[in-house]
């Protein structure tokens, strides 16, 4: 009896922009070409399942709870949409697009925390945007913290997702005053 059992059913994440549209970017003729160019983040978390916090000196790896595509793929995904909706245009990419070729400006960002506690998600990231025409890099460092609204692990990804957008807009706002 004990074979007949059901395994249970692997869920999977994706994190999805969460910045709105806006319609206050910059003006056109001063919007740049931006391609996310390349993200890093801890081995730790670099993996299909979800990885929570167990105890001071433990983490579970969660084998259900899965992400539908790799953290280095979805991360510069979500980061170019976001950016693109803080600056009011399409013209970010992600280096997987064509797109990306064209770009004036490149995007790095070292994630070196991306974990979640009881209540949060926390992600702190340094960042370089590099531009042409001799420029001096834009460099920022964002420490932020995204309440999970509710229990569950729909709510844990939503909380992720709200804070790359929150990154995004960090990194816009460097960019409308360059």
């Amino acid at each position: 009896l004990t074979g007949c059992g059901r395994s249970p059913q692997t869920q999977f994440y994706t994190l999805v922009p969460t910045v709105p549209p806006t319609t206050s970017g910059l003006h056109a003729s001063n919007l740049p070409t931006v391609a996310i160019a390349a993200v890093t983040l801890p081995e730790l978390v670099d993996r299909p399942q979800l990885v929570i916090p167990d105890g001071d000196t433990r983490v579970a790896m969660l084998e259900n709870r899965r992400w539908a595509e790799p953290l280095k793929t979805a991360i510069p995904r979500v980061l170019a949409e976001n950016l693109s909706r803080s600056i009011g245009t399409g013209r970010v990419a992600f280096t997987r697009q064509h797109a990306a070729v064209e770009a004036t400006c490149r995007v790095f960002v070292d994630i070196y925390r991306f974990e979640a506690t009881e209540r949060d998600v926390l992600i702190n990231a340094l960042w370089t945007i590099r531009c042409p025409g001799g420029t001096e890099p834009l460099v920022g460092e964002s420490r932020l913290r995204e309440p999970v609204a509710g229990t569950g692990y729909d709510q844990l990804v939503a909380a992720y997702s709200r804070t790359l957008g929150h990154l995004a807009q960090e990194m816009a706002e460097v960019l409308s005053v360059k």
